[in-house]
């Protein structure tokens, strides 16, 4: 009455689907430098977490007996695991079974893993390898008709980017629907060398007469300069330690916290060099990352988007070990400009920080929106104003550091400028409607003009300006609520921290 030969049939089974695309489609997919997708799997989960679902979905052979002689298992394969012994949902393409193509995967378990993912409130990690389409046009033998375009879950899609986080690894070529699935995450990342991401490939693009290579038409020195991922990276390893740290700053899904890490960077500590990191001299740069490295808890920064939108700098960090959303200036693009596609990463991560809950600080040294006709060519203003917008809407606690300038629109969306203004000002702080440099010229024109010695008369009504220019005047009419000694700034940060993280609920 014993049901071990069924036992026996299921784990001889499971030895079956263990096999992938066999030994000559392994070899071939570690000859190009690729990890499979099981050991993809054991890389980037706690060892021995992984319980995978629907191991043995696939297309069985039999003998006429009904007897099981071979077994083709799903190019798909997920199952919740934990990283730092957190639960996620992750999955996988096996692109040494057809190639990763979606008519392999088997429909039902590509949604299933979807919506495992916002049912339990889980976060998702999709490792995609394939062309994730319906097959190639040969199929069309095979079914005997062609079908309307469906895009199979994408709803499941949907309500994963509102509910939970989403992490996509592109780890192979990757189009259409592939390509799909990794941009429909709130973090993605590409290898170098290694990944591609196309709508179509270059036979497909060879029609358009785009005569190239997989890498020249969709590597990732394309896609981590334009935004359509987030991150490049050298390596596979490097890819899933990347996603392990970026998912350790926030909750496991929307309605929950993010948790507080032990801390061990004095709350106190004050750093010299910020007395000095900002220079007199308004046309020289400095290093927005030093500073951050000095104000946030020593090593906990982590940024998204470096290679992209590059006047802003978008990462998360820690405070006293509580996780914060950091926007910050860079002064060494464009002067901290923004143009269009800073604007949109600037939006797009308020966003994210809006629907996850975490605190924001804000590095401002902005002199305001990038004018010139390329700026007006692609759009600067409209997608400028989305992004302040983006500001204004956000309800999370918000605290802004200006280190040197705010000028302008764009030097307005530091922070809702309608609400309570939690923040500080650097001695070195620099702000208005415009730069006097713009401006100082054209207005005092005709004053210029009369004088024996225009030169000396330029530099005489800069000197009057810069008097009345000093953030001491302003800080006077209470314009600008707090100047601080920048050393000051990680401590004030701490203590904001822990108040914004109260207000959350979480103290």
């Amino acid at each position: 009455m014993s049901w071990k030969r069924e036992i026996e049939n299921l784990r001889a089974r499971e030895v079956l689907a263990e096999k992938m695309g066999g030994e000559e489609k392994l070899a071939r997919q570690h000859g190009q430098g690729k990890l499979d997708a099981r050991e993809r799997l054991k890389r980037l989960l706690d060892p021995g977490s992984f319980r995978e679902i629907g191991k043995i979905a696939g297309r069985g052979t039999y003998d006429e007996a009904g007897e099981l002689t071979d077994f083709a298992p799903s190019n798909f394969i997920f199952g919740r695991g934990q990283i730092d012994g957190r639960p996620v949902v992750a999955s996988a393409d096996d692109f040494t079974v057809r190639g990763g193509a979606a008519d392999a995967a088997l429909h039902r378990k590509f949604v299933q893993c979807e919506k495992m993912a916002h049912t339990m409130g889980l976060p998702l990690i999709r490792m995609i390898d394939g062309t994730g389409g319906g097959g190639s046009v040969k199929t069309l033998e095979d079914t005997g008709y062609t079908y309307v375009p469906v895009t199979p879950s994408w709803e499941d899609i949907i309500k994963n980017l509102e509910t939970v986080p989403v992490v996509a690894l592109a780890l192979g070529p990757t189009a259409g629907m592939g390509a799909a699935r990794t941009v429909a995450s709130h973090y993605s990342i590409m290898v170098k060398g290694l990944s591609q991401l196309f709508a179509a490939g270059p036979v497909v693009a060879a029609q358009i007469g785009d005569e190239l290579s997989k890498e020249e038409l969709g590597g990732s020195e394309i896609h981590a300069r334009n935004g359509v991922v987030d991150e490049e990276v050298a390596s596979e390893d490097e890819a899933f330690v990347y996603a392990r740290r970026f998912l350790s700053y926030l909750p496991p899904s929307v309605g929950k916290l993010a948790a507080r890490t032990a801390c061990t960077d004095p709350i106190d500590r004050r750093d010299e060099k910020l007395l000095s990191i900002v220079p007199r001299e308004d046309k020289q740069v400095y290093s927005m990352r030093a500073v951050m490295s000095s104000v946030f808890d020593k090593g906990s920064v982590f940024e998204m988007g470096k290679r992209w939108g590059r006047a802003a700098i978008t990462a998360f960090a820690r405070l006293d070990g509580w996780p914060v959303a950091v926007l910050a200036s860079d002064p060494t693009f464009l002067g901290g400009s923004w143009e269009a596609l800073t604007s949109q990463k600037v939006k797009r991560f308020v966003e994210f920080a809006e629907q996850f809950k975490l605190p924001v600080v804000h590095l401002v040294d902005n002199p305001g929106f990038m004018v010139g006709l390329e700026a007006e060519r692609t759009g600067t203003i409209r997608y400028g104003v989305e992004a302040m917008n983006a500001v204004y809407k956000a309800t999370v606690p918000w605290a802004s550091v200006i280190v040197r300038r705010a000028y302008g629109i764009a030097g307005s969306a530091m922070s809702n400028g309608e609400r309570f203004q939690y923040r500080f000002a650097w001695p070195s702080g620099d702000w208005g409607s415009l730069p006097i440099a713009g401006g100082l010229e054209a207005a005092y024109k005709s004053e210029i003009a009369a004088a024996d010695d225009p030169a000396a008369k330029l530099e005489e009504i800069k000197a009057r300006l810069n008097a009345v220019t000093s953030p001491f005047r302003t800080a006077e009419k209470f314009n600008v609520e707090d100047i601080i000694d920048p050393r000051d700034t990680r401590p004030l940060l701490c203590e904001y921290a822990n108040l914004a993280w109260a207000k959350l609920g979480v103290a």
